[in-house]
Order: C-alpha cells, then sequence, then structure tokens
C-alpha cells in the first residue's frame, strides 16, 4: 500500500509540476483598448500651427476608462499621459491661448473630475562629456533640445500601426544629423522584434530614441540625456532596478529600470517609465552593437522644463524631477565609428510590464525539474511491481 501511495504522490508532483510552468507560459495580459490618432486636435484648415510646433493626440479609449498620450514638440519634446476613469472624456486644446506668450491652462480634459492621473516626461538636454581620469570629467556645453528645429509629426504619422516619428535638429548639427523620438501606442500587449523587444501593454507606450549622424567633439566623448518628468502634488518618486535570470529578449541584459511614481505613503504606482540598461550602436544591433547605459538618481528640480505643453496642461504648480541617463561608449565614437544611437523606453500608468520566463527557459525549467520525478516514477513502478512478483512467488502452496 505504501509503495502505491508513494507513486501517487509523484504523479500529483508531476501534475503540479506541469501546471505552474504552463501557467508561467500562459501568463499573459489580455487587456485590450481601441486606440486613435489625431494631428494637431481642433486645429482645422486653414488654420495651421507654426513651423517647429505639433501635437499629436493618441486617445486610447478602454471598457471604462481612456488614455489620452499628447506628443508635443514645442519647445523641449514631451510626452504627456492623462489617465482618466471615463470612456467619455475628451480633449479640448484653445489655439490661439497655447501659440500665445502665456499658455496656461489651454490643453484641457472634460470633465476635469474624471482626470485620474497627469504626468509627462520631457526630454530636456543632449549631454557630451569625456573622463579626464577614473574620478574626474569634463562636461561640454550641452545641446539645449528647446532651441531645436523640429519637423512636423504628420508627415510620419502612421495611423495604421499607430506609430510616428518626431525629428530635431540643433542649429549646429550638419544637414543629415538628428535627433529623433518614435512614438508608438499599443492596443494590446506584445514586443517588437527589434531590441531590446521591451514587452507592453494597452496601457503603455514607447518611445525610441535615436541619435543619427552626431560628430563627437572629441575622441572619448560619451553621449547622454537628461529626462525631466513633472507631476501633480501628492506624487513620490524613485527608479527600481528589476533583475532577472532570462536574457532572451534583450541578449546579454539581466536587468531593467522602472522610474515609477507612487502616491504618497503608498506602494501603488500610478506612472512609470522603464527601459533596459542598454544602447546600440546600429539600426540592425547585433551583440557587438550593445554597450552598457546607467541613470542618476532622480533629483527635485525648481523649475517645471521649458516645453510649451507643460505650461498648457498643468494649471497649478507642478511637481518636477529630473535624472541624466548615460550612454557609456567611450572611445567608441571615433571618427571611424558610426555614428549611431538607439536607446529605448516604456511611458504608461498602472504596474510596468514584468517579463515572466520565455519558452525557453520553461522547457529547460520542466526538463530539470520533471526528469527527475520522471525516473523516480518508472523506478518506483518498476520496484513495487518486482516486489509483488517475488511475494507471488515466494508464498508457500498447501500440499494435497
Amino acid at each position: 500500500m505504501s509503495e502505491i501511495k508513494a507513486v501517487y504522490f509523484i504523479y500529483y508532483t508531476l501534475f503540479f509540476i506541469v501546471y505552474c510552468v504552463s501557467g508561467f507560459a500562459w501568463n499573459g495580459d489580455t487587456f485590450t483598448r481601441k486606440v486613435s490618432l489625431e494631428m494637431n486636435p481642433g486645429l482645422s484648415p486653414p488654420s495651421a500651427a507654426p513651423p517647429g510646433v505639433s501635437m499629436l493626440h493618441a486617445r486610447a479609449l478602454g471598457y471604462n476608462d481612456t488614455l489620452h498620450f499628447l506628443l508635443c514638440s514645442g519647445g523641449a519634446p514631451a510626452l504627456m499621459l492623462i489617465h482618466t476613469n471615463s470612456s467619455n472624456s475628451r480633449l479640448k486644446v484653445n489655439w490661439t491661448d497655447f501659440l500665445s506668450i502665456n499658455p496656461v491652462g489651454s490643453v484641457t480634459v472634460e470633465p476635469e473630475s474624471s482626470v485620474q492621473y497627469r504626468g509627462a516626461l520631457v526630454f530636456t538636454r543632449l549631454w557630451e562629456y569625456y573622463e579626464l581620469n577614473s574620478t574626474e570629467q569634463r562636461v561640454l556645453s550641452p545641446y539645449e533640445l528647446k532651441d531645436f528645429e523640429w519637423d512636423d509629426v504628420n508627415k510620419t504619422l502612421d495611423y495604421t500601426h499607430h506609430t510616428a516619428r518626431l525629428c530635431g535638429r540643433h542649429t549646429s548639427f550638419s544637414n543629415d544629423t538628428s535627433l529623433c523620438l518614435r512614438f508608438s501606442v499599443y492596443e494590446s500587449s506584445g514586443r517588437e522584434e527589434a531590441w531590446p523587444s521591451l514587452l507592453h501593454n494597452a496601457n503603455s507606450s514607447q518611445l525610441h530614441v535615436l541619435l543619427e549622424g552626431v560628430m563627437p567633439r572629441t575622441n572619448q566623448s560619451q553621449f547622454g540625456l537628461e529626462l525631466q518628468t513633472v507631476s501633480e502634488a501628492g506624487l513620490q518618486t524613485r527608479v527600481d532596478v528589476q533583475r532577472s535570470i532570462d536574457d532572451e529578449y534583450t541578449p546579454s541584459i539581466f536587468q531593467v529600470s522602472e522610474w515609477v511614481w507612487p502616491h504618497d505613503n503608498s506602494s501603488s504606482t500610478v506612472g512609470y517609465s522603464q527601459w533596459k540598461p542598454v544602447v546600440y550602436k546600429n539600426s540592425h544591433p547585433a551583440i557587438e552593437d550593445a554597450a552598457p547605459c546607467s541613470h542618476s538618481e532622480p533629483v527635485s528640480l525648481p523649475q517645471a522644463p521649458p516645453s510649451r505643453i507643460i505650461s498648457a496642461c498643468f494649471a497649478q504648480n507642478p511637481i518636477t524631477h529630473g535624472l541624466n541617463v548615460t550612454f557609456n561608449l567611450t572611445s567608441e565614437l571615433a571618427p571611424n565609428s558610426t555614428h549611431f544611437l538607439s536607446w529605448t523606453m516604456l511611458v504608461g500608468i498602472g504596474i510596468p510590464p514584468s517579463d515572466f520566463f520565455s519558452p525557453l527557459v520553461i522547457g529547460i525549467m520542466a526538463i530539470g525539474l520533471v526528469t527527475p520525478l520522471l525516473l523516480l516514477l518508472v523506478g518506483g513502478v518498476y520496484i513495487c511491481l518486482r516486489k509483488r512478483k517475488q511475494d507471488t512467488l515466494g508464498q508457500y502452496e498447501s500440499i494435497n
């Protein structure tokens, strides 16, 4: 009887392992949204935005809420995110006020009472510096992104795939040099094929930063970006680093950085920016094209960034934080290099998407866990059958 119990125990253990592994493999986000794009909302021909100013409105409609993404190039480029608890919320832009010297309150969402979260990510500076020694570095004069000449987003708008590209140039750049932000918004969960293949869902958008053709001012230059976030009162901020043993989707990278905004005295996250600490030096990257990037800790800043959309959306004094993301490419941008950098991040609401084990790792885990138990099961059955046979042959028979 004890042998039979052992067999049943091993059988149910195998079933439990297979159930758990299949749960990891099937654990996906099935929530979807209906996405629509609108260029310069509320601005009808013959009226037109002045050169260098454009606003892309991406509306992601859920069952009982709405996400409003605003990619704007007035001043420093910014991505504004407004989350409402209504599926009927509408964006309104007073273009006369928005283009004036004082655009405060010119961009609103109605009804105002439906707004649950309002935050923005602003790209303010492109840094260049080089190492003097192991403990000292020299910072060159930064490129102020508010002074860039930005192209019209409408020229790159893809209504089918919900993407657009915002490109700008500094007056000191050559004609083939640009800093571009490729914006994507999603209806459901998934990941893009191109590295770093960040996992996204219907509550997130993606910004793919492309720096093309920029000539370094020294042979030991490193580049970096200054990012600033703007949020309303009552929110804290921090950067968490999540680690993993799986690098199938982003080879050689085993961690992800998450800049999150929880409520005061609460662990619940209302907004986030997420990225993997890797930058690529080729538009079709291979392992050898990857280089690490690092970030500073976020610090509080005394004033909002120089972006028109910030003053237009925040009527009261917002809270501003900033950090630097550094692309560690020392001596890599010499005259014979590709002069290309790409870096990717997600911006969204709620809990940042988290990678589960990939099918490859799940398969390895299943083999490693199931094989020993399977051997025990087969061995236990064999021993039980052999013992029963021996007991049968060893019984005494009555003598007639």
